[in-house]
């Protein structure tokens, strides 16, 4: 009888909850050593919280876990690196004026000499380099010359530098060009076939059925199964990403869509998307999705002036606009609530209500431009309650407020000002249920004023819940047009992974 290979790693009933949101719910996950196991599942899954508890960055509430057969008590970061557990996440954690060798050994610079020997390190990092297959690389370039993919490499092979036997790696081709992912994959088999354990995020089929192994599927924080790549097909495995009702909590509102406000021809930006085209009418909420890294918030930062664009026209009531800057884009009557909402969306050092009002001053002021307390703060009250943002005073500072809270704050500068059209990018990310009702509240409030609304969503039940009309993106790409009858989580999966 064949002896079943012993796990590499074994997470066994974890439990993770913050405050009273359940993130993982008993989770059972296992994965082999020169096995690539991909972990799968809807954004908000548990994807990320399970591997983050696996490294250490994360406590669990309840579970145990095993690295190859022994139980072990992975409760910081250090720990998870002693056991031999390296994470490369999308945004690397390098050092980019440093070489590629200091990068590498920057945990270990001169292992406690007194005299680092640079020829010695960097001999030692080409050798390790050349091993992987990357010889080609030059040790003593600065990491922030290098490409994307020749980054990532550098990232794994800091891990492995650490003798790490267990390599996470979480959406790793998201800004990968096709050579890149190629090189990638090469990469990933060398490993493999020196009995490293790789566990894969990725909502990439093509990718998944060439490199995996077995695939864990969770859902809402719980298992949904563990197979082997051999015995399923890519549609079965979309179904098994599948199963959620609709929430309640999705409120019904009386379409009036006008006339078309914001028409975008055919923008492009390098790699990140081409010939984007399509309109947002007044009254509409349009739902953009797709998949980490498809091109969707790129867009929106194309349009609302923060990034450049190769090419294409922007219209506004059919007029063409030349916007370059975001200052631009709001006084021609775009918004936007960014992804980011620590760096981009509000000045984390200044109260509610100055972050509330900076965007709109010009309505709290005088002629003389004296700003008007009173109606002042009676405006930002008023938001506060109709979002539910939890802060003990107006005037505390946006720093004090939980990030579901800053979110809220981010919003509240926009709905002072005339905004025609408004941008929402992940607009209830880290905002708890109740919350979010009262954010759905607001988009048809301002949708049933005549404003044109697009909502770029990880959460496919809250684009199928808010959204009149849908647009999937695919690399850069947009794949298809859902009308508010065809919009089903099994048809947002399928052309998002490009399954037809």
């Amino acid at each position: 009888m064949k002896k079943e290979p012993i796990n590499q790693v074994e997470m066994l009933g974890i439990s993770k909850s913050f405050g009273r949101l359940s993130v993982l719910n008993k989770v059972n996950f296992s994965a082999r050593a020169g096995e690539v196991h991909c972990l799968m599942g809807e954004n908000g899954a548990g994807k990320s919280t399970l591997m983050k508890i696996l490294s250490g960055a994360y406590q669990k509430d309840e579970g145990e876990i095993f690295i190859k057969g022994e139980k072990v008590n992975i409760i910081h970061p250090k720990d998870g690196r002693d056991q031999g557990i390296s994470v490369i996440y999308q945004e690397f954690a390098l050092a980019k004026d440093l070489t590629v060798a200091e990068n590498i050994f920057i945990d270990n610079l001169g292992s406690g000499k007194v005299i680092i020997s640079w020829r010695e390190l960097c001999a030692k990092a080409s050798e390790l380099l050349e091993q992987l297959g990357f010889g080609d690389i030059d040790v003593e370039m600065p990491v922030s010359k290098l490409s994307v993919a020749y980054q990532q490499v550098v990232e794994i092979c800091k891990a492995l530098s650490r003798n790490s036997t267990v390599l996470v790696l979480d959406e790793p081709t998201a800004v990968l060009t096709t050579k890149e992912v190629e090189k990638l994959f090469q990469l990933i088999d060398n490993l493999k076939k020196k009995g490293v354990c790789i566990i894969y995020i990725s909502h990439r089929l093509e990718e998944i059925f060439r490199m995996c192994d077995r695939i864990t599927v969770l859902r809402d924080g719980n298992n949904v199964s563990t197979v082997n790549v051999k015995d399923i097909d890519k549609n079965t495995l979309v179904n098994l990403m599948i199963g959620r009702d609709l929430e309640e909590f999705y409120l019904k509102r009386k379409n009036s869509i006008g006339e078309v406000v914001l028409k975008v021809e055919k923008l492009t930006s390098g790699n990140l998307f081409k010939n984007i085209t399509f309109e947002v009418r007044a009254g509409e909420v349009l739902g953009l999705s797709g998949l980490i890294g498809a091109g969707r918030t790129e867009t929106m930062r194309a349009i609302f002036g923060i990034d450049k664009k190769d090419s294409g026209k922007v219209y506004l009531h059919n007029k063409p606009l030349t916007i370059k800057t975001p200052k631009q884009a709001v006084e021609c009557g775009i918004a936007m609530l960014p992804e980011d909402r620590k760096s981009q969306g509000v000045l984390l050092n200044m109260s509610v209500k100055n972050n509330a009002t900076l965007s709109a001053l010009k309505n709290f002021t005088n002629f003389f431009g004296w700003i008007n307390k009173r109606k002042e703060n009676a405006s930002v009250n008023d938001l506060v309650s109709k979002l539910g943002v939890k802060t003990a005073s107006i005037d505390s500072k946006v720093s004090n407020l939980s990030g579901g809270n800053q979110q809220k704050v981010a919003l509240m500068k926009w709905l002072n000002t005339d905004s025609k059209v408004l941008i929402l990018d992940e607009p209830t990310r880290g905002v708890d249920v109740a919350a979010k009702v009262g954010m759905y509240e607001v988009i048809n409030q301002l949708a049933a004023e005549g404003k044109a609304i697009i909502i770029v969503s990880s959460e496919m039940p809250e684009i199928i819940g808010t959204c009149d009309r849908v647009l999937v993106m695919r690399e850069g790409e947009i794949m298809g047009e859902l009308s508010k009858e065809e919009l089903t989580e099994q048809n947002l999966i399928r052309f998002s992974m490009g399954v037809s």
